[in-house]
Parts: structure tokens; C-alpha cells; sequence
């Protein structure tokens, strides 16, 4: 809260506080994660590209549905900033805050990243997390958060006067235009709230404002995602490496992230599909 209270609690606000939580999406209502099937995915797998994004930087590279995709952290702790669209449409992108509604503040194996309305669908699906065993620490801190929005020029502008043309906005823009051949400001309206991967993050107890702190992740950490669909994707190297002191600025140690892309065998997705778009028929029609 950025100003005291400037209103009497009322006589009543203890029982007000008072009334128990109710989960909105529980995850009984979710589709299952089967881990039988994504492990039989993964079995004697075949590694079919890989990219190396450098640091204060970002790039763009594809994975066609059924494949998957790691990110490592490989030379060093390096928080990188993930965005997601249908490769055949970029109108359809990773939706981050439904994401967070559905699963959790910070998402690990079994989770599911969705994709934006009227579509609305799972585009992957996490299938390992060498960072799972962190849960929550005494801070109320996750890792791989979908709460924070992506560092960007225009707040940094904002708060600090000058520009800085390296933050995750920046960089993500340009290997979007990059990969797409866009110009720059039509890239940049397809770029879009993120996970925050590697990145260790939470809500302050006392004002409930959003803190980062240094990333536990260490050479070897990975986070592995199945593409349920056709996927564009951009990772990007926050230009505050691993994010514990600040971001936006060129102070900070940052280090390359190493994605690597992998293509089952075919007997492996036997029986397997693409996503289908959300079945809702209604077209918001009041009938």
C-alpha cells in the first residue's frame, strides 16, 4: 500500500478477515499430467537443434509439436525471461496470468503453459525441473515465476530517466523481428508477459511488493518442456544475470543459456495429438 489506510476499520473487520480462502481452479479440475506418457517420450530421444543465447541478449528458435526443448544453465546462474507463440499464428501467445490462476504464482513439473483466448490451451508442458526441490523458502520466495512482467525500457525510463536498450523487452523484440523478419515496432506488439525462468522471486509479508533474490540455479540446472503445439519461442539472458542485486544495467555478471531441442521416437508419440483449440462454442453471445 503506497499511502496508510486512510479509512476506521470497521467493528466488524476481524471476522472479515476472518472468512477461510476458497481455491478458485483446483487442480482435480485440470487435465491430468501423465508422467507415464512424457517419460516414454523422453526415452533414447534425439537431440535435433541447439541454440546459445548470449548474455544481455535474446533469440528466437522453433519446436514443432511433440518435440522438446531444455533450458540449461550451463556456464553460470542466469535468470532468463521465456516467451511463447503458435508458430503458425503469432495471435496466439503464452498467457501468463491465466497460467498463474490455474496452476501456481511459480510453476514447475506437471504444470502447463496456456495459451491466450479464443484458443486457450495448453502450448507446453513441463516434464522436469532440477530446481523442483526449492518449493518455497522462508521468504515466501519460487523459483520460475509467472508474476513479473519482463524488465523493459519504458518503466526503466520511468523510474531512472535514461534508456536502456538491453532489458528482456528489448532483446526479446529484436529476436522476434529477427526470426520473423518484422520490423521492430510491429514485433514488439507480439511480445508478452513471461515465465521468468531460473528466476528466484516473491511477495514482500509486510506490503505484499514484488522482491527478487539470487537464483539458486547452478551449471547443470535445467528446466525441460514438452510443445503440446507448433511453437515459436524467444528466450532471452536478463541483463541482471542472476537477478540479486538489480536488473536493467550492465553491472551484473551474465552468463550464455544453452537451449537444447529434442525429437522423440515416432513409436513414442503413437496415439498422440496437438492440443486442440478450447471447444467453447458460445461466441460470448448473450442467447
Amino acid at each position: 500500500m503506497a499511502i496508510p489506510a486512510q479509512y476506521q476499520e470497521p467493528a466488524d473487520a476481524a471476522a472479515r478477515r476472518a472468512v477461510p480462502p476458497v481455491t478458485v481452479y483446483t487442480l482435480d479440475k485440470l487435465p491430468d499430467f501423465d508422467r507415464s506418457f512424457y517419460e516414454t517420450v523422453r526415452r533414447d530421444m534425439t537431440l535435433v537443434d541447439t541454440v546459445v543465447v548470449p548474455p544481455r541478449d535474446a533469440r528466437a528458435f522453433e519446436v514443432p509439436a511433440g518435440h522438446l526443448f531444455r533450458i540449461r544453465n550451463n556456464e553460470g546462474t542466469q535468470v532468463g525471461d521465456l516467451n511463447l507463440w503458435n508458430a503458425d499464428d503469432l495471435s496466439e501467445r503464452f498467457y501468463s496470468g491465466k497460467t498463474r490462476a490455474l496452476h501456481a504464482t511459480h510453476i514447475s513439473t506437471g504444470d502447463r503453459l496456456w495459451s491466450n483466448f479464443p484458443r486457450f490451451r495448453p502450448m507446453a508442458t513441463i516434464t522436469h525441473d532440477t530446481l523442483d526441490w526449492y518449493g518455497f523458502d522462508e521468504f515466501g520466495a519460487g523459483v520460475h515465476d509467472v508474476i513479473g512482467t519482463r524488465c523493459d525500457p519504458y518503466t526503466n525510463h520511468m523510474l531512472t530517466g535514461t534508456d536502456y536498450n538491453y532489458c528482456c523487452h528489448s532483446t526479446l523484440t529484436r529476436a522476434l523481428a529477427a526470426a520473423k523478419g518484422l520490423p521492430l515496432a510491429e514485433a514488439e506488439t507480439h511480445v508478452h508477459d513471461v515465465v521468468n525462468v531460473f528466476m528466484c522471486t516473491g511477495y514482500t509479508r509486510d506490503t505484499n511488493e514484488y522482491f527478487m533474490k539470487a537464483s539458486p540455479a547452478r551449471p547443470g540446472d535445467f528446466i525441460e518442456l514438452f510443445a503440446e503445439i507448433n511453437l515459436l519461442a524467444a528466450l532471452s539472458t536478463c541483463p541482471g544475470g542472476d537477478c540479486g542485486a538489480g536488473h536493467s544495467s550492465d553491472t551484473a555478471p551474465c552468463f550464455p543459456i544453452h537451449i537444447e531441442v529434442y525429437k522423440p521416437q515416432e513409436e513414442h508419440l503413437k496415439g498422440w495429438q496437438p492440443t486442440p483449440s478450447n471447444s467453447y462454442g458460445g461466441g460470448n453471445n448473450a442467447d
